[in-house]
């Protein structure tokens, strides 16, 4: 067994140090052995440890669980982007979410993690032309996470949403690569215009709580958006802005403030 388990880590180093987790888990804690060996110790791989966690999450009375573990399946085979994509996610919550001491941890328990998850697969459905069943993702996705993110939003990798209560990201939003954001922020539309009307966010973005960004706007690359701030005005890149509405109130502070998660304000930064 030890040595499946060091030839998987080589293998996938991600889902081999959440095997490794998992076995730790179960020796401390027996009461979660179901849990954990159902979640992740029965499968072979990361990809099919999601398509279990996220129809679990997403399963009612109007779609099975087996149903939606087959279109997870099918997603994950179809475009091992989405895994790719997974793994970075799963790094970037470690490694920027003090509460997060293992890789296990999003898997299991961090619903910012796992709504991005099933963003990814009613994504992947939408580019497919399957569109009534990426709508039926958004809706349990919201109904069960908080979290309403349009599947034809374009999100990137390396994503981050602590907490993760009542975000919403629109259809025609963007999210880069590397960005963390916390709860209660809206990518959202100013009107009832129907064409791009959404923000566009750089790679490496911090947007702090309760932040709202409208409109077809651009926010530059590792800047930052203060918490509470209502963004309606393009934000240069490394720039931070604050207020209502949000007007730059210094440099971004560090040349990666997603990662850095500093959101504190000070005078000339």
């Amino acid at each position: 067994m030890a040595e499946t388990r060091a030839k998987l880590a080589s293998v996938d180093p991600v889902w081999g140090r959440i095997v490794k987790e998992a076995d730790e888990a179960v020796a401390k804690e027996p009461l979660l052995g179901g849990m954990i060996h159902y979640s992740v110790l029965h499968h072979p791989s990361l990809e099919r440890a999601l398509s279990y966690r996220i129809s679990l999450k997403l399963a009612n009375g109007e779609m099975t669980e087996q149903i939606l573990r087959e279109i997870c399946d099918e997603a994950f085979a179809s475009d091992p982007s989405l895994a790719m994509a997974a793994r970075a996610d799963i790094v970037a919550v470690y490694e920027r979410d003090p509460a997060c001491h293992r890789f296990l941890q999003p898997l299991l328990f961090f619903k910012g993690f796992q709504a991005i998850q099933c963003y990814r697969v009613g994504n992947w459905l939408w580019r497919q032309g399957r569109t009534d069943l990426a709508y039926f993702v958004q809706m349990r996705c919201s109904e069960a996470f908080g979290v309403d993110i349009h599947p034809a939003a374009k999100i990137g990798q390396g994503i981050m949403i602590d907490h993760a209560h009542s975000i919403v990201i629109g259809e025609t939003a963007v999210v880069g690569d590397n960005v963390s954001m916390l709860h209660s922020v809206t990518l959202g539309g100013t009107g009832k215009e129907e064409e791009d009307r959404h923000p566009k966010i750089g790679d490496g973005v911090l947007i702090g709580a309760g932040a709202k960004v409208l409109g077809n706007i651009k926010v530059g690359n590792c800047s930052r958006v203060a918490a509470g701030s209502v963004v309606l005005e393009e934000v240069p890149p490394c720039k931070t802005v604050a207020g209502v509405p949000a007007r730059i109130v210094g440099e971004a502070g560090c040349s990666q403030p997603a990662i850095s998660m500093d959101q504190i304000l000070r005078s000339g930064a």
